[in-house]
């Protein structure tokens, strides 16, 4: 009796689950982004949502919660309700974040990973005034004038940050950190000579470098990039071992029914992996990389432990 009491309960839940999902979606659906717009996360969404909506027949609206260094935007997404209603853009700041702060939130148990969507390189910038023009004469420049070089970031805990962190601790060299609420504004003062340095996502800064804005100095991957070909990586140029690779991915809040997630895995998909977004990403300089739920979740667990470990044994701080 007990055994056909739980066989009919979960049938009934069955049911139910997969009622909800035919039901769904009901209302619009938000991509919320923990950045302003401008930089490829934002892209990513509104290219998702723009087809979604028809896919899906609800309006899908990009929502963007920029500021805390992506805390508010990744709090926002963890709270919302697991309805099917709400996705996340995450990056590899999102792996970082538990290390560098105490959030209220825990990235590997409050999300549920819908798919891996992109990797990108950081390309090491500088202005065109700035008397270093290779990593060489960067590091040359750094040793003789110790924090009298300053660098934007897009905020503390984000790629461009890190990337920045990881080669002053393997260079011994120290330059002074100065932190944005975004990609876009710390490239509006690196054009206007404000700031010296940085390293930014290719596809934010590879048009400024092709007009003689900006001049390039190295790649964060291992391999250069399609974009930049003359353009050595940082191993190359000086600093044997270094590598960041830049990834972005989408993620539901934690809860969020199977079925949906799986739906949303496979349009997704269709619009990634298309021949017109392959190539037009692969121009910003950003592979589309997917996967299934199973495979991104198995790839945050590994950044977040990666990066944990880096962040410890650099001695990086938030600022």
């Amino acid at each position: 009796m007990k055994r056909l009491l739980l066989a009919a309960a979960l049938c009934g839940a069955f049911a139910a689950t997969a009622a909800y999902a035919q039901a769904w979606p009901s209302k619009p659906i938000r991509y919320i982004v923990p950045f302003p717009p401008g930089a490829f996360n934002d892209t990513l969404g509104r290219v998702i949502s723009a087809e979604l909506s028809k896919t899906l027949g609800q309006p899908m609206v990009v929502e963007n919660r920029p500021g805390g260094n992506s805390i508010i935007g990744t709090e926002a997404a963890a709270r919302a309700a697991p309805d099917g209603h709400t996705l996340f853009g995450a990056a590899l700041p999102f792996s970082v974040i538990q290390s560098l702060y105490k959030t209220s939130f825990d990235v590997t148990r409050d999300f549920a990973p819908v798919t891996l969507a992109g990797i990108s390189a950081n390309l090491l910038v500088a202005h065109p005034s700035f008397p270093a023009s290779s990593v060489k004469e960067l590091l040359e420049h750094a040793r003789r004038n110790p924090g009298r070089i300053n660098y934007g970031s897009s905020g503390n805990g984000t790629s461009v940050h890190l990337s920045m962190e990881l080669f002053k601790s393997m260079t011994k060299t120290f330059m002074v950190h100065i932190p944005y609420k975004g990609s876009a504004p710390v490239v509006t003062d690196l054009l206007a000579g404000q700031i010296d340095v940085m390293f930014d996502n290719v596809p934010n800064v590879i048009g400024h470098v092709r007009a003689g804005k900006m001049k390039a100095l190295a790649v964060s991957t291992a391999t250069r990039s399609a974009l930049a070909p003359d353009v050595p990586t940082v191993a190359e140029a000086g600093v044997p071992g270094y590598e960041l690779a830049v990834w972005f991915g989408v993620l539901a809040p934690a809860g969020t029914p199977r079925e949906i997630i799986g739906r949303f895995n496979t349009e997704i998909l269709k619009v990634l992996n298309s021949a017109e977004i392959r190539e037009r990403f692969g121009k910003q300089g950003v592979e589309v990389r997917t996967s299934t739920p199973e495979q991104f979740g198995e790839f945050v667990r590994a950044e977040v432990g990666r990066w944990a470990k880096v962040i410890k044994d650099a001695g990086i701080k938030a600022d």
